[in-house]
Formats: structure tokens, sequence, C-alpha cells
């Protein structure tokens, strides 16, 4: 067997931030999606399952010595003392399980995680991971529910598109029925469902059907979480080199914008929360829950799309320097003065703004 050592992988969900990050598999079964920078030129492998739960026993320990400090305590794994000490400031409520699909392992060989990581921590309040709509098809209802039996709670799945034009351009691997039946199934075994959006991924061409065939299969869907992923271009990712040939229409952030209102505006007949959790979305403050605040939502949209351009340029680099967590932040006179004299020493301008974006949005990826 190979050689134990204690691991962690590269990402996580933003909303798992305070979360334990316990590593089921290494990089990404798939590892095709052109808009993906993550795991390119890794091998995918699945850690062997007495090693997930000796990294388990690792956090145990080092958290029992850390709320009850004893002589003799040796720290054999340093990375697993670190994630002990994070976790245990952070109060111990979430375990997000990595890589890039879990799932993918069984439910039997996932049952026996789970259920060893709910013997070691049994308060424990959530228990995540990520996984994809063909690896989430081929396991029955019953698996899903006896996965949450045992303490998971919830999935992150990529709808990235609902669009079927879409989704074969990226490589995704997925289609706008194979996305729906994963996410029914999710929901049906009583675990809570987030599904990711990811606007502009379309580019031009394609982004009304983007638009209008993702708020399709998700009000067919109702996940408990609709989660906004703006697209982006880090060189590692396969559509930068397409996107700089000019083999993509990349959308901007005008068109982005335009392309969420038809987006929100066709969500219908669910319950879902919508949540922009992420730095690369334009306007943190777009979260609500449907239906009681899809006007809310639209208005924001609307807001932004009613200002004159050298406004929507203001807020545009205000909100990728940080400074701009949402439009009404333009009425902090400081704030403005600040980004004015930073876009002026810059030279920016309607002609090279998109440009300056794309370079400013790719030091978050």
């Amino acid at each position: 067997m190979m050689e134990y050592r204690y691991e962690m992988g590269p990402i996580r969900p933003p909303s798992e931030a305070p979360s334990l990050l316990l590593r089921v598999t290494r990089n990404c079964e798939w590892n095709r999606c052109l808009f993906c920078p993550v795991y390119k030129d890794t091998e995918f492998s699945v850690r062997p399952i007495e090693h997930v739960l000796r990294d388990i026993d690792h956090i145990r320990e080092s958290v029992n010595f850390l709320q009850n400090p004893t002589d003799g305590f040796v720290v054999e794994e340093p990375l697993a003392y670190d994630a002990a000490l994070r976790w245990n400031s952070l109060g111990m409520k979430s375990v997000f399980l990595q890589d890039a699909d879990s799932l993918v392992i069984g439910a039997q060989k996932l049952t026996k995680i789970l259920s060893h990581l709910g013997a070691s921590f049994p308060n424990i309040e959530r228990v995540t991971s990520y996984s994809r709509s063909s690896t989430i098809n081929k396991m029955s209802v019953k698996d899903l529910t006896t996965l949450k039996k045992v303490g998971l709670t919830r999935i992150h799945v990529g709808l990235e598109s609902g669009s079927d034009n879409v989704l074969k351009m990226v490589r995704k691997g997925a289609s706008h029925a194979i996305h729906i039946k994963a996410g029914l199934k999710v929901k049906e075994a009583g675990l809570e469902l987030s599904e990711y959006f990811m606007p502009g991924l379309g580019g031009r061409s394609l982004s009304k059907e983007h638009a209008i065939e993702s708020a399709n299969a998700l009000n067919q869907i109702n996940p408990d979480f609709i989660r906004l992923r703006p697209l982006a271009f880090p060189v590692r990712a396969p559509l930068y080199e397409l996107m700089i040939s000019a083999q993509f229409d990349r959308c901007n952030d005008i068109e982005i914008i335009q392309e969420l209102l038809t987006f929100i505006e066709r969500l219908d007949g669910i319950s879902s929360n919508l949540v922009s959790d992420h730095i690369l979305n334009l306007f943190a403050d777009l979260k609500g829950e449907f239906p009681r605040d899809k006007n809310k939502l639209m208005s924001i949209l609307q807001r932004f799309l009613d200002l004159e351009e050298e406004e929507q340029m203001l807020y545009r680099f205000g909100r990728r320097l940080g400074a701009f967590m949402s439009l009404d932040d333009l009425q902090d006179i400081s704030r403005r003065t600040k980004i004015s004299q930073i876009m002026s020493e810059r030279n920016v301008s309607p002609e090279n703004i998109d440009t300056l974006m794309d370079q400013m949005m790719q030091q978050f990826m």
C-alpha cells in the first residue's frame, strides 16, 4: 500500500471556508472542462480508505490535545495538526469532502468514511461534497438516502449551464436532461443541493440560450441554493487560449449583467436561495430567496444597466479592487475619489476596461 501521509486538496466552495477539509479523492476524474484551470496536468486517484480514516483519527487526536493539553503529545502529522488548530478555532461545525467528486468512490466506501467521521465528531452539523451529475446518476436514491443517514448533508453540483449547446462546447460531460435527473435524485433523497450557474459561459452567441435553458433546468430541479460563478479566463484554463485566439466570443460585464437579468427573470416556481458568494461576482448583495426577492434581485441588475457608462466603469473597477460590494457604495465620496484617481493613473478608458477587468479577475483564480 502507498505510504500514508495526511493530505489536503487545492479547492473548496467559498461557503465551506470554516470547514475541515477531508481529502477522499485526488484531483478530478473528468478533468476535461475547458473553463476549469484546476487539476490540469494531474492524474485522478482515489485515496485508500484506510488513509482517510487515519486522517480523521489524527484530527481527533489533535483536537483532543488542543481542548485538553497533556504532556507527551507528539505531532506526527503537522498538516493535520494545523488543520485541527484552525478547525477548532472556528467551532468545528462543518466538514467538506475533497477533491472534485467524493461520491465517485461509491456509497459503500463513503458510508464507512462518514460513519467514522460521525463517530469521531458527533457534534458536526454539516458535511458536504462536490459531485458531478453523471456520478450522481450512477447511484440510486437509496444510496443517496443512506449517505444522508450517516452524515452527508449537502452536495455541490456544477450545473454551469442548462444549454446542451453550451455544455457540449465547454466539454462539461453532462446535458440538460442529465443535470435535471441528478438534481431530482439528490432532492428526493432529502439532501441539500447547491447548483452552480456560470454567467458568460455561452459567450455572446449563446448568451440568451445559456440564460433561458439554465433557468429552465433549475426550475425543474428547485435546488436549495443557486450559486453564481461568473466565467473568468485564468491562463491555465483551455478556454483562455480560445478566447485570446478569438474562437470564443467572450461577454463583458455589461453583457453578463444583461444575461443574468434574463436568467433571473426566467426563474419561476422555485423556493431556491440565490447566492453571490464569490469575489468574481460583480454584486456581493445579489442574493435572496425565491419567489420573495425576485423583483429585488432584478432591480439591482437594472439599476446598474441604467447607470451612465462612466459610473458603470467606476463601479466595475472599484469592485475588482475590492473597494465596492454593492451599488450603494458609489455614494461613498472618499472611495469614489480614490478609485477615480487609480483609474486616471492607469488610463482606464471604455476601450481598455474589458481587458483590465479580465486581468484583475485572474488575480482571484
